[in-house]
């Protein structure tokens, strides 16, 4: 059974109900490959999750951006597990970059928050990646190994998880991992998930890289081995996510 093609959209801290109705619209009017080729999730403000969630196309899901570590209660401004599968909201980012640096979420803390989600029933999207800093010092896959075996600790079961390798300095900048230096870095995670989780979690997990994808870039990423899909940022906001969605063509025919 082969890994079927994964595209999200993060939609980061975007949009007012006009523009929101717009994106979901052109959504909604979009030819792509049928569900058994792609597997499509985007990713609204908390705000708009209910309106996304019953507007939207039936084929595509909706994702949320982060979620509290444990059961809801007196902690101010987060949103909880149970608070978004009482919402039927089927997945949600965990550990994005953003949060790792802006809000200093540690390996430790997104481990934890990845296995609390699980614990619940939801499908997580759990985020990886390094700064420019630490590529260019040459720790790009010690970084990620451990990033990932911080999340191993604490998870038995990676059926539910696609691990988005998003490297830290193409996110937003413009800049975009080549085709080569994803496809390195997805094949180390996976040798790395081989030799420490199992030979089925390697070969079955789907790693989708996240930086700058485009509908000019996606092609020639998604028919790297190792690339199973994209967590795309600003172009999900756009008409050409579609195109993105249709890389996933590309990947079935390569």
């Amino acid at each position: 059974m082969g890994r079927k093609f994964f595209v999200g959209g993060n939609w980061k801290c975007n949009g007012t109900t006009e523009e929101v109705n717009k994106i979901v619209s052109t959504l909604n009017a979009g030819a792509v490959p049928s569900q058994d080729v792609v597997e499509v999730v985007v990713s609204p403000p908390f705000v708009f999750l209910p309106l996304v969630k019953t507007s939207l196309r039936p084929d595509f899901h909706v994702a949320a951006q982060n979620c509290w570590v444990k059961k809801g209660g007196a902690f101010t401004g987060e949103v909880s597990a149970e608070m978004l599968v009482n919402l039927s909201i089927p997945w949600v980012i965990i550990g994005h970059s953003e949060r790792r640096l802006i809000l200093n979420e540690s390996n430790e803390f997104v481990a934890d928050k990845v296995a609390y989600t699980l614990s619940q029933g939801l499908k997580v999207i759990a985020c990886i990646g390094e700064t420019l800093e630490q590529r260019e010092a040459g720790s790009t896959v010690a970084v990620v190994a451990e990033q990932t075996k911080a999340i191993a600790a604490k998870i038995s079961n990676w059926t539910d998880v696609v691990l988005a390798y998003e490297p830290v300095w193409a996110i937003g900048t413009g800049k975009v991992a080549t085709p080569a230096q994803a496809q390195e870095v997805h094949s180390e995670l996976r040798k790395w998930l081989q030799a420490n989780v199992s030979p089925d979690v390697a070969a079955s997990t789907r790693i989708i890289y996240g930086g700058s994808v485009t509908a000019a870039n996606s092609k020639e990423l998604a028919v790297q081995p190792d690339v199973d899909g994209f967590l795309v940022g600003g172009a999900s906001l756009k008409p050409e996510f579609i195109d993105i969605i249709k890389s996933a063509e590309v990947k079935k025919n390569a």
